[in-house]
């Protein structure tokens, strides 16, 4: 009888719109070496495609050898994982229809699975963080986007082409400012990291209040929670208004989907309690009543990264093995 040997390693891979995660992980969650690239020196897909495939290569074999890679499994904004593509991505430099799980998969020649950045998130709150033991909870990736994912009784829903759960694009305000993905007033326009910017700039030009933004260069989500911090009134106004409309778009998601948790996660999240009291209180305010007091809201406590490609991780152990060698 011939003997196979199980392959007990994958590669998680994270791509975010400045910069590109890879990681190995073994069959239990540990991350034996990771490394980055600038995904913004890549505007040209296929030469962004033979960094990533270089990149992989040379991490799995310096630690144990390409032959002992199971699957790769990927995380990116706007990807689906139902057709392998990343699909009018909003913040990447590269547009229209990307057959990345495809491309990848030709030039290693194992497994590739593609999925949503949102959802391997959940993934990774799920297997390692926040989520785990629960089965009806919601995730949120707040950073440079908005974007989510949802389980119910366990399950992970994609939707029917792998969009599901996309809150950060539903219209919170009639002809409101315009959002990245070409609509106006979406909620991501007003709560990601360039819509509280811009909700600084609106206050500051409707007050002459003091505060510390007004000479703050650069300014950003990150440098106003850090005035918060400091007592800076014009600064947690800010966080006020942004925590009001997050609350009310996170009401309405909870009174559809009912979930026990709702767990916040990017970089805007490290706003703190700056951001987190205020969209409690607005939540609390706009939630259908019976679920009011029910629906726990909490800051994610994984680091992103690591989270981000145990997430990928995860989704590269779902896919069926595949291997050009065998």
């Amino acid at each position: 009888m011939q003997q196979t040997s199980i392959k007990k390693r994958v590669i998680g891979v994270d791509i975010g719109n400045m910069r590109t995660t890879y990681a190995i992980v073994d069959v239990r969650g540990n991350v034996v070496a990771h490394d980055n690239f600038s995904t913004s020196d890549y505007p040209d897909i296929n030469k962004y495609v033979d960094k990533l495939t270089e990149s992989i290569i040379t991490i799995a074999e310096a630690n144990g050898g390409y032959e002992t890679i199971r699957s790769v499994g990927i995380s990116c904004p706007s990807a689906s994982y139902i057709s392998g593509c990343i699909e009018n991505a909003a913040n990447l430099p590269w547009k229209g229809i990307v057959p990345l799980g495809a491309m990848l998969r030709d030039r290693l020649g194992i497994a590739v699975a593609l999925g949503n950045d949102a959802h391997n998130t959940a993934l990774g709150e799920k297997m390692y963080g926040s989520a785990h033991g629960m089965k009806n909870f919601i995730v949120l990736n707040l950073g440079v986007g908005l974007g989510s994912c949802f389980f119910s009784e366990g399950h992970e829903h994609q939707g029917a082409s792998g969009y599901a759960g996309e809150i950060g694009h539903t219209c919170i305000e009639d002809n409101g400012r315009p959002c990245p993905c070409g609509l106006k007033g979406c909620l991501e326009a007003y709560v990601a990291a360039a819509g509280i910017l811009q909700t600084a700039r609106e206050l500051m030009a409707e007050s002459d209040k003091p505060s510390k933004m007004r000479d703050a260069d650069p300014l950003n989500s990150e440098v106003i929670s850090r005035l918060c911090d400091e007592g800076d009134e014009l600064a947690i106004e800010v966080y006020r208004r942004t925590g009001y409309l997050f609350g009310r778009g996170l009401a309405t998601y909870a009174s559809i989907v009912n979930p026990e948790a709702i767990i916040i996660t990017g970089g805007v999240s490290h706003a703190g309690q700056w951001l987190l009291d205020p969209t409690c209180e607005s939540f609390e305010q706009h939630v259908f009543r019976n679920m009011s007091g029910k629906v726990k809201i909490m800051l994610s406590e994984l680091d992103d990264r690591e989270r981000d490609v145990l997430g990928a991780s995860a989704l590269a152990w779902e896919v069926p093995e595949y291997s050009l060698f065998k």
